[in-house]
């Protein structure tokens, strides 16, 4: 058996189930934006994502691992085999998926070009990370940036020919963004000069392309020459590496300079610097500080950062999941290949072993993976499609799909960074002492999807933004719509032959959590209400991600019912209805243990005490 890469990465039919058979992505195509497209044209579009990622991005995967970025006399040399990757990925529009025809795009769906992307994330995520930060970059341009500065730089992103990236992080803050100490000076042309250290900034330096845009948090000085404190001091600031340039001009370097890159456990393909703005190693125009351009109002930067911080976190959550499915299937074909032992109470030593497919817990471990991972990618796709119903639906759907996907954006993120990284570490435990080698590709998934709980958002910094903020907004609103939502679920559901056990288990943790829910809202300290806020995040998460499994339930079970399947499709609508059963019945009974320390509220980990370790 050779583990140099996996059978597939993802399951096309899995997701022609998920976007046609759930969630309907055809009926998009009555909404004005979407009219020249089809059930086809989506499906030639995701014929062309898997073929680049097959064919481009997967065969360097290994190679990137092994051979990292270096610094060569201050500039940053990335594997040689990523440019041709990403010149194939801009060739064949990927680039310019989601955007409007006038801008060269294809007009897809968000929800669509999701499906695509993980497509790439799965086969190689590190060469992903560079075309899913521009992406978002170029959104974020688009919607905020002064229309002389998007047709500067937002044709050629989407071309492929400029890279971006987002500058939050410091040194001495990480991620407590009110701690931020890079200045910006604004000056008599309107252009500002930064001065501050960024760190952790992926795609930050490379030989990709000529130009990087960075998009930057600072701060403006006050008259009196101090920053001004808090988040709502921060502005938002676009700084290429190189200055744009007058006709016949050779384009000038700015004052960006990279001091050292960061070698990570896995994700080593993407180039992870710290930059320095400002040091004076270039001189632009012979004055101190690197030349920037404001987006959006001052002191609106991170609201206007959240709009490619979001898009971002869906990102990473999509990536964690395709990480954690594509071991799921290596592990799966290991498991079918691989003959070792006997089954259980079989003494015939002459026999010859059997796949290893056929031993209980080995299907146990298979069957927690699908369940983790094709749940991961319900969420994951469920979320893009209320990004395209807030761009494009009925104005009262809009509304109602913008406070759900605030309340989901927390989970969409952390939910599969757990989940499939733990699909991935049971994708090492089947292939056994093989899975702990390089042979095989499923410790390498492992590393590179550790990343995912850390980056745009620890897992922790989610469970605050869960339970601190968008529980409570406008309300309670997206609490209350998602209510409705899962209540119309189990109200079909139990009366469902088969399913009123399964649903009613999910019912229990449902009013549990918005029993807890309303608990909590009561608690007048918000450190006593907000210490135990990661067990929170984690039955919430896990009630969702029940229903979403209802929800495939409710549509395979129905597919069945209607009768005239394949022998193909009933055995995948039965392994379906199997994954939501163990979900359901293995899963959902973690809930009430997390929410144990939350009603009534256990104070043990906010009491300890430094010295107490």
């Amino acid at each position: 058996m050779d583990g140099s890469t996996p059978a597939r990465h993802l399951s096309r039919r899995d997701i022609a189930f998920l976007l046609h058979e759930w969630l309907d992505v055809a009926s998009l195509t009555a909404r004005p934006c979407y009219a020249e497209h089809s059930r086809d044209t989506f499906d030639a579009a995701l014929d062309t994502y898997e073929t680049v990622a097959v064919d481009c991005f997967a065969p360097h995967y290994r190679a990137l691992d092994i051979d990292e970025p270096r610094l060569v006399d201050g500039q940053v040399r990335v594997h040689p085999a990523i440019g041709p990757a990403l010149r194939a990925f801009s060739a064949a529009g990927l680039m310019a998926a989601t955007q409007d025809a006038e801008r060269g795009g294809m007009q897809l769906p968000f929800v669509v070009e999701r499906a695509g992307m993980a497509w790439l994330f799965a086969a190689n995520v590190s060469t992903a990370g560079y075309p899913m930060l521009t992406i978002a970059n170029a959104n974020l341009l688009l919607a905020y940036a002064d229309p002389v500065l998007v047709e500067r730089y937002v044709p050629d992103m989407l071309a492929g020919r400029v890279f971006g990236t987002m500058c939050l992080s410091e040194p001495q803050a990480g991620s407590s963004l009110a701690d931020v100490t890079t200045r910006a000076l604004p000056q008599a042309d309107g252009t500002y000069r930064l001065h501050g250290n960024k760190m952790w900034i992926s795609g930050g330096d490379h030989d990709l392309t000529g130009n990087i845009v960075h998009l930057v948090l600072a701060k403006v000085p006050a008259p009196e020459g101090g920053l001004p404190a808090g988040t709502g001091g921060l502005s938002l600031f676009l700084v290429p590496k190189w200055l744009p340039a007058s006709a016949g001009a050779i384009p000038e370097r700015n004052d960006v300079s990279v001091a050292g890159l960061n070698h990570k456990l896995g994700y080593r393909g993407t180039s992870n610097c710290v930059l320095n703005f400002g040091e004076g190693e270039h001189r632009p125009n012979g004055a101190a500080g690197a030349i920037g351009w404001r987006v959006g109002a001052e002191g609106h930067g991170l609201a206007c950062m959240f709009h490619m911080m979001n898009e971002a976190r869906i990102g990473v959550g999509t990536g964690a999941m395709a990480l954690g499915y594509a071991g799921y299937l290596q592990s799966l074909n290991y498991a079918r290949e691989r003959r070792q032992g006997r089954p259980l109470g079989d003494r015939r030593l002459r026999e010859a072993p059997v796949p290893i497919v056929e031993h209980a817990d080995v299907r146990r471990m298979l069957l927690n993976q699908k369940a983790w991972v094709e749940g991961g990618l319900a969420l994951v796709l469920y979320c893009a499609r209320m990004v395209d119903d807030i761009a494009s639906g009925p104005e009262d759907e809009r509304d109602r799909s913008r406070h759900l996907l605030d309340l989901l954006t927390p989970i969409a993120k952390s939910w599969p960074s757990q989940w499939c990284l733990a699909a991935n570490d049971l994708a090492i435990q089947v292939h056994g002492g093989y899975g702990y080698t390089r042979d095989f590709p499923v410790e390498q998934y492992w590393r590179d999807n550790r990343l995912n709980a850390i980056h745009e958002g620890t897992h922790g910094i989610q469970a605050l933004d869960l339970l601190g903020r968008k529980v409570v907004q406008q309300g309670g609103f997206g609490f209350e719509l998602l209510r409705a939502q899962v209540g119309a679920t189990l109200d079909e559901m139990e009366r469902r032959e088969g399913w009123k056990a399964d649903a009613m288990r999910l019912r229990k943790a449902w009013d549990q959590l918005a029993d807890t829910t309303q608990q909590l809202l009561m608690v007048d300290s918000a450190p006593a209400r907000l210490a135990n806020a990661t067990p929170y995040l984690e039955a919430f998460g896990h009630v969702v991600v029940g229903w979403l499994w209802l929800e495939q339930a409710r549509v395979a079970s129905g597919a069945l019912a209607a009768g005239n399947v394949s022998a193909a499709d009933a055995a995948f609508y039965a392994g379906k209805l199997q994954a939501a059963r163990f979900f359901l019945r293995w899963e959902l009974p973690r809930v009430p243990a997390w929410l144990a320390v939350l009603s009534p509220l256990d104070p043990t980990v906010l009491d300890m005490q430094d010295s107490w370790f």
